[in-house]
């Protein structure tokens, strides 16, 4: 009760558990967004969500145009994926992705022609209150929405009016609480009109009838510039802009929605099991784009920063563009010696060379000098079991014991102290006096965990397969057995009625 009385003054009480203030050095939070120069080659991922790779729709040598799909989602998890710019498709094979073991995927080779033509097969959508919601769902989902804050879940599937599970509240999340991420600071300070008339979409979608659009209290002017745009409507839309006390991880879902209602979303549940739906605010602007102006997912926003970059700022950039070229236009061109980071310096990636692709999930490209990196990551010692982790942590897990289980593989136990309800956000490595990066054990875990899945499944699989064989092999024995009674019983003659009849002896 008193949160929500708290919330209907426009103060928030920040009330999930743990959390940590880490030194944000928002060092871009003034950068202005500049558009990054096309490159001379783009690098397409056939898989840039969560889900099922998608399947390439063109071929080697065809020209294609910007915003044109490229490869088609297969399977109801997954998103189609669109040409950056216009050009020809020069080769598809595999090459690396974002992820820390420099594992490759499948990709489409464009070569920019420079004229970027735009394909205009998707209509804008101009009156979408007129629409179907079924309609601007499918938009959406054809125009390869997926969640922009990291997460990459496909959007489409977020945005359903269920009439079970109705959605009372949307929450948009301006947090960005990850350290030197300032991306969707600076769409909400340069395009809060296109946030807000996204956030108006969503709402007519899914039939809220609130809408809270939180922002941490350390970016004022964005705080100001999404209050001068709400106050700007006719006042019938009940949107209001919420400051949050600075706090990590409260960008998190879950822990967002705790903080402004109160309610907490229970394990293995969603958000929309307690009448709330959380967005993005690059995925709300991208969702604008889709709906009314029929544009596809092409570019996003990205921050480059670190102590590396001589020229940091914000930038719009083009899907497939190589993070190396993204660096030089930052002044990096010498990458001995510097750690880069994918995502944000508690939750991102590790990259081992920088010949890797822009995707959906890039919302911060960092470059780190050893001496910077080091200092966030020294040696790890021995756990002194001062329960530092498990106060910082916002799940309220024992992190400690955690990583214990993960480390030594006792798998069971470590799910038994929930492993899978950990977000990864890394409070407890941060605060640990011990240096342990209890994460990357929880993540290791999780792996394995998966990999034992995976082969029991198989297993499950191969068994049934089995099972399956040998009762085909029994009904086909059996239906040659019936056979041959049955011609038997043809083939085998049948007794007169004089062979049926007793002899009698006749006596003298």
């Amino acid at each position: 009760m008193i949160k929500q009385f708290l919330n209907k003054l426009g103060i928030s009480p920040s009330g999930f558990a743990g959390g940590i203030h880490p030194d944000m050095r928002k060092w871009t939070e003034q950068s202005p967004i500049q558009t990054c120069p096309l490159p001379s080659l783009l690098v397409i991922p056939m898989k840039q969500h969560i889900g099922h790779i998608c399947s390439p729709l063109v071929g080697i040598g065809e020209r294609v145009l910007r915003g044109q799909k490229i490869a088609k989602a297969e399977g109801y998890l997954s998103v189609p994926v669109h040409a950056p710019t216009s050009g020809t498709v020069i080769k598809i094979e595999e090459h690396a992705i974002p992820h820390p073991s420099g594992m490759g995927l499948q990709s489409i080779f464009i070569e920019p022609d420079g004229l970027d033509e735009r394909d205009t097969s998707l209509a804008p959508m101009p009156d979408w209150q007129a629409q179907d919601v079924g309609a601007l769902r499918e938009r959406v989902r054809m125009c390869g929405i997926a969640g922009l804050g990291g997460a990459t879940f496909p959007t489409f599937i977020k945005l359903v009016h269920d009439q079970k599970n109705p959605i009372e509240t949307v929450i948009l999340n301006g947090i960005e609480c990850e350290p030197f991420l300032t991306n969707d600071h600076r769409l909400m300070v340069e395009h809060q009109d296109e946030v807000l008339h996204g956030m108006r979409i969503i709402m007519h979608m899914v039939h809220a009838q609130h809408g809270i659009i939180a922002i941490e209290d350390n970016k004022p002017d964005a705080i100001a510039a999404m209050q001068h745009a709400v106050n700007a409507l006719d006042g019938t839309h009940n949107i209001r802009v919420l400051a949050m006390p600075t706090r990590y991880p409260q960008g998190s879902e879950k822990q967002l929605i705790e903080a402004i209602t109160g309610k907490q979303v229970p394990a293995g549940k969603l958000p929309m099991h307690v009448g709330v739906l959380c967005q993005n605010i690059a995925t709300t602007r991208a969702i604008y784009e889709a709906v009314t102006l029929g544009y596809p997912l092409t570019e996003r926003v990205v921050t480059i920063s670190g102590d590396a970059v001589p020229e940091r700022g914000n930038m719009r950039v083009r899907l497939g563009t190589s993070m190396r070229f993204v660096y030089e236009q930052c002044g990096l061109t010498d990458f001995s010696g510097i750690q880069l980071l994918h995502g944000g310096p508690m939750m991102g990636e590790r990259l081992r060379h920088p010949d890797i692709p822009v995707v959906k999930s890039s919302t911060g490209l960092l470059a780190l000098q050893q001496e910077l990196f080091k200092e966030a990551h020294p040696v790890e010692e021995p756990c002194i079991r001062c329960g530092h982790c498990s106060q910082a942590c916002p799940i309220q897990l024992t992190p400690n014991l955690l990583a214990d289980y993960s480390r030594n593989e006792q798998l069971e136990k470590a799910q038994d102290y929930h492993l899978f309800d950990c977000i990864e956000c890394g409070a407890c490595s941060y605060v640990c006096p011990s240096h342990i990066p209890l994460v990357h054990y929880f993540r290791f875990a999780k792996g394995q965990v998966a990999q034992v899945r995976r082969e029991q499944q198989f297993a499950e699989a191969s068994r049934q397969r089995s099972a399956l064989r040998e009762a085909r092999i029994a009904r086909e024995k059996e239906e040659k057995a019936a056979k041959r009674r049955k011609v038997r019983a043809k083939q085998t003659p049948v007794a007169s009625a004089d062979d049926a009849t007793p002899q009698t002896s006749v006596k003298d």
